[in-house]
């Protein structure tokens, strides 16, 4: 490539985005909502309808990037909170980005924290169709307390079996002259599972990771 010097890659670094590949992931974006609630802040929660993908499980409201809907990764966050728990836009005030989560399922999740202008959650008009409940445990629970912490183990597999029974090849290793251990399955080692058990609900997975991971930066503040 002609008139490129390394003083053009350092000025293209500065722009390099923070998580490579990112685009192969599939896309979300979650709002961690924090309200007062008896002089104390709480974070809501939804637990999913058992209709939709992840039926039954507690998440932050949040769901996939939509390009002919968001511009960013925030925008997705707001849309699909305004619309799973029934909150006016305007009573949301955003207070900033915690960060991106990628999980080894091949998601990455961007998580936003905000303050919802609200007394209480009874009133909130939730999408029933996406949600079975909402409710809330105050953050202080999540300062105070630590998860039980489980494993899976995690494989990565070269190949597949149809549905009718028949193998096909995902990644050809002996035609790529790879090594021969990369024919069969192989272990990608332990994957980190958290887990809280409140009174109200099981908080675990990715929800976890993330009140986890916001709770260590208000504790070590």
């Amino acid at each position: 490539m002609k008139n490129l010097s390394t003083d053009n890659i350092a000025a293209l670094l500065k722009t390099a985005p923070e998580i490579l590949g990112k685009d192969k992931y599939f896309n979300s974006a979650v709002l961690i909502p924090l309200f007062n609630k008896e002089n104390q802040l709480h974070v809501l929660f939804e637990k999913r309808g058992n209709t939709i993908r992840q039926g039954g499980e507690v998440s932050f409201p949040g769901g996939e990037f939509d390009p002919n809907k968001d511009i960013n990764l925030q925008d997705t966050a707001l849309r699909e909170t305004t619309e799973e728990i029934g909150i006016e836009k305007d009573k949301i005030r955003l207070l900033g980005k915690l960060g991106t989560l990628v999980a080894p399922m091949g998601v990455a999740v961007d998580a936003y924290i905000a303050h919802l202008n609200i007394e209480d959650i009874s009133g909130l008009p939730f999408d029933r169709k996406e949600v079975e409940k909402i409710f809330s445990l105050p953050l202080e629970y999540f300062l105070n307390n630590e998860p039980e912490e489980y494993n899976v183990r995690l494989e990565v597999h070269p190949n597949e079996i149809d549905a009718n029974g028949n193998e096909l090849q995902l990644l050809p290793v002996k035609e790529l002259g790879l090594p021969k251990r990369y024919a069969r399955p192989w272990t990608r080692g332990k994957h980190r599972i958290l887990v809280y058990k409140t009174d109200a609900e099981v908080v675990w997975g990715i929800t976890a990771e993330i009140i986890f991971e916001f709770s260590k930066i208000i504790n070590n503040r």
